[in-house]
This record gives C-alpha cells, sequence and structure tokens, in this order.
C-alpha cells in the first residue's frame, strides 16, 4: 500500500498538497495547501457530468487547529476565492491562528469550470452598443462548455456543503465579500445548523436586484467624496467644486468623445484609449471604490476638463485592466440573469446620473439571450437567524453603502454592523478590522468587541498636486 507524501495533509476525505498561488499583478505567489473536489455539474443528475472544484487552504498555525475552518466568500459575481487568498490571507491572520483558511473557486470563476468570456467593454474601456452587448453574451454562451444553467448561487451553495462533508467539518465559519455576502447568506439559509459564525464585509442585502442601485449609490458616493474636498480650503483653492468638475467633463466627453494616445502604465507600450460618456462613468466609478484612488479623484478630474486627460485614463486603466482579468463574465450572467435581472427595470431617474443606467441596460440586454437557472424558494427574504454575524461596511461605499448592512442587520438575532469612517467597498485590510474580525470568530460575541480602535479611520487626505497631500 502506498503511503501518503510527507508533505500532504488529508482533512476527511480531501488530500491536499503544498501549492503555490500566484498575486495578480506581480511575480509573487503565496504557498498553500490545494485539493479538488468532484461534483454533478447538475445536482438534480449525480451520475452525470461531474465538474472539479478548486480548493486552496492556509493551514492554522495551531498544532491542534479548531475543527470548524473559516471558509472565504469572493465577490464580483465571477471573481475568484483562490487568486483573493494572497490578498485576503493577511487580513483573516488572527483567525488562522486557531483554524485553517479555505478557499474555494465557486463554479464557473478560477479553476472551476471558469466561465470566462470578454466583459461588455472594450479594450478603450468605451461601451459598446445595445446589439453588440448582445452579440457578446450569445458568442460567450455559445463558446462555452457548461450547462449554463447550473451555475447560480443557489446551486453553488450545495457545493459549499459537499466540502463541508468532504472534510469532516461540524460547522462552517463564513467570511463573505460583496456578492461573496450574499453566497453566505445563502448557504447559511440552506444549511443554518452547519455555519458557526458569519462575516458580511460589504453586505448585499438578500432582496437587492444586483445592478439596481449601482447609479444611485455611486452619485451618493460621489457628492460624499467630492463634497468634502469642496468643504476643504485647500483642496477647494485648488479644484473650486470636484462634483461639478466631475458633470462638466462627462458632458465635454459626451458632445466629443476624445482619443487619449498614452503610454500603457505597465507594458509602456502606446496605447490609444477613448475617453467618452460610459469613460468618465466607469472611472468615476473605478476610483470610489477605495479611499486612496478617491483621493487622486479631484485632481486628475481637474486636469482631464483642462484637457489633460492622459493621468487620469492611464490611472483608470490600470484598474480596468485588472477587472477584466478578474471576472469570469459568464458566471456572472448565470447569477444575475437568473437572479436579478427578473426585478430589474429602467429607471429613468438614472439617466442623468454620471453612471447613468447603464448596468441595468447592460444586464438587460445580454440576460436577454442567457440562460436561466434555478433560484431557491425565499433566496430574495432576508436571512433571519440568531446565528452570530458581524457586518462591515466602508462609509463611502459606492456600491454596497452602509444603510445595506442595517436593512440586513434587521432580522438577525445575535449581531452588529460596524461602519469604517471614510473608507471604500471592503474592510478587512483597513485599520483594526483584522483583530475584530479574529477575535469575533474567536468569540462569538459581537457586541462584546471593542471597536473603538476604527475611530482613527478616516479619509486618504486629497492631492493637491502630483507631489501629494497638503502638509
Amino acid at each position: 500500500m502506498l503511503s501518503l507524501p510527507v508533505s500532504a495533509r488529508t482533512l476527511g476525505s480531501l488530500e491536499f498538497t503544498p501549492c503555490d498561488i500566484g498575486r495578480a499583478g506581480t511575480g509573487a505567489t503565496t504557498r498553500a495547501e490545494c485539493a479538488t473536489l468532484d461534483v454533478p455539474e447538475d445536482p438534480a443528475r449525480p451520475e452525470g457530468r461531474k465538474i472539479s472544484l478548486r480548493i486552496a487552504m492556509l493551514p492554522s498555525r495551531a498544532a491542534k487547529p479548531a475543527a470548524d475552518p473559516l471558509l472565504f466568500f469572493a465577490g464580483g459575481p465571477g471573481q475568484s476565492a483562490v487568486d483573493s487568498l494572497a490578498n485576503v490571507g493577511p487580513g483573516l491572520a488572527r483567525v488562522r491562528e486557531k483554524r485553517h483558511l479555505l478557499f474555494m473557486d465557486q463554479r464557473g470563476t478560477g479553476g472551476s469550470n471558469p466561465l470566462a468570456c470578454k466583459l461588455p467593454m472594450d479594450a478603450d474601456m468605451a461601451m459598446p452598443s445595445a446589439e453588440v452587448q448582445v452579440k457578446m453574451a450569445e458568442d460567450c454562451r455559445d463558446s462555452l462548455d457548461a450547462d449554463l444553467a447550473q451555475y447560480t448561487t443557489t446551486v453553488a451553495a450545495a457545493d459549499v456543503e459537499a466540502l463541508r462533508q468532504a472534510i469532516g467539518a461540524p460547522k462552517l465559519n463564513l467570511y463573505g465579500g460583496s456578492y461573496g455576502t450574499r453566497m453566505a447568506q445563502e448557504y447559511a439559509r440552506q444549511q443554518p445548523d452547519a455555519v458557526r459564525s458569519i462575516v458580511l464585509d460589504g453586505v448585499v442585502p438578500p432582496g437587492l436586484a444586483l445592478g439596481s442601485e449601482h447609479a444611485i449609490n455611486l452619485e451618493s458616493a460621489l457628492k460624499q467624496i467630492l463634497g468634502h474636498c469642496a468643504e476643504q480650503a485647500g483642496c477647494r483653492q485648488a479644484f473650486g467644486d470636484p462634483y461639478r468638475t466631475l458633470y462638466t467633463l462627462r458632458d465635454q466627453a459626451r458632445a466629443t468623445p476624445l482619443a487619449v494616445t498614452l503610454r500603457d502604465p505597465l507594458t509602456h507600450q502606446p496605447r490609444e484609449l477613448r475617453l467618452d460618456e460610459g469613460a468618465v462613468a466607469l472611472i468615476a466609478r473605478l476610483f470610489a471604490y477605495a479611499p486612496e484612488t478617491a483621493a487622486l479623484l479631484p485632481l486628475l478630474l481637474d486636469e482631464a476638463a483642462k484637457g489633460r486627460p492622459e493621468s487620469l485614463v492611464a490611472q483608470a486603466a490600470l484598474v480596468f485592466d485588472s477587472l477584466t482579468g478578474e471576472i469570469n463574465h459568464g458566471m456572472q450572467l448565470s447569477v444575475m440573469c437568473a437572479e436579478d435581472a427578473p426585478q430589474l427595470e429602467a429607471r429613468p431617474e438614472d439617466k442623468d446620473l454620471v453612471l447613468g443606467d447603464a448596468i441595468i441596460s447592460v444586464s438587460l440586454n445580454q440576460c436577454s439571450v442567457w440562460p436561466k437557472g434555478p433560484v431557491s424558494p425565499g433566496f430574495h427574504e432576508p436571512l433571519a437567524t440568531d446565528i452570530p454575524t458581524l457586518l462591515l461596511s466602508g462609509e463611502y461605499d459606492p456600491v454596497t453603502p452602509p444603510r445595506y448592512g442595517e436593512e440586513v442587520l434587521k432580522s438577525l438575532g445575535k449581531a452588529r454592523h460596524l461602519v469604517g469612517a471614510g473608507q471604500g467597498h471592503i474592510m478587512l485590510s483597513r485599520g483594526c478590522t483584522p483583530r475584530l474580525v479574529g477575535q469575533f470568530v474567536d468569540q462569538l460575541d459581537p457586541e462584546g468587541l471593542d471597536a473603538s480602535c476604527l475611530e482613527p479611520l478616516g479619509a486618504t487626505p486629497f492631492f493637491i498636486n502630483h507631489n501629494g497631500a497638503e502638509p
């Protein structure tokens, strides 16, 4: 009988072996342990086609780890949890002191039969026509070797239960970020006795149709972020009213789209991008996600409105290229077309906002030709549970604002909602959040957390020029 290599580790029926997980955009890697889990693509046909799910683990540093590991759910929808490991792992270091950290690529992402297709935007960041959007969805659909109806959140929750049973864990601790908070809530709804604790970071209410409020949420965040510049003497003196400048630039780009030639920030090769109305909206949205990029926005908007858009477009290209590489757009459509599109409808009041109705129109156009999968009964109902839950929000989050956390909190019996002042989307890496998360998962006492350590958090000071903020 062959023995396992010394370097292998067995959890239940799964064998984990050493692996290196790359960090996107760099040559760095993180050492982890990896395994695969085969599941039916269609749970109703267990003898039918199987797909292989990729799993990575950062093993606990404890000599005898607790029996209930923490499982991380990535955002998007469409991001890879395993590829997020290098960025997420440090924020969960306190949890890792006593528990294994598990990262499983949700079906359709990463290494789990990825449904990867081009996003509905051109390489120059401009939004294509409605006809082109539909054609892209059709081409994506026809290129994929998968039963696209079997990649919804409801079906994926059954994969989580298969993982729990495979490793023999009595319960799981769940950490969801952004869309991952939907995944965590759905699994807790399906398997309430299998969940020990939940952390929801960038909270998505179950009743929310993804994309339905992106325009008004972004508008609210931009008003707050750019309004603070107008309130500060140095920033106001340098840039006046950046919120008004944003709309000035939007109107300029709407009337006369501008070709911008620059050197690619990474390859240094010549690259031509198109600054049109859609690109301005995309740039504003991308910059609002994090306080570090939000601090650059008044300066770069001012320069662009004065005819010097190169810096604004170059910075946005870095973020945009990273985004297109992370999202498995086919999986995103399988989720949104089944779960969100039936509730989406055009909002005339969004048309004059910077983002307009782009998100809703793209989703409806592409979902018109995409297969629709199963959604569980009660999927859109609030999660009502006494499972200890910690909710985290950034004050200026442009996509999952703090009011979403407050909405989800109402139906939870043992929960607390913490808001990071001046912060954007996802709190895990911010300030003392890793310590608070570690303490919560350890003690299951959300009310007992001393969250005063979050009070020093605040927005990153605005860049007044390319040398940085005021002294």
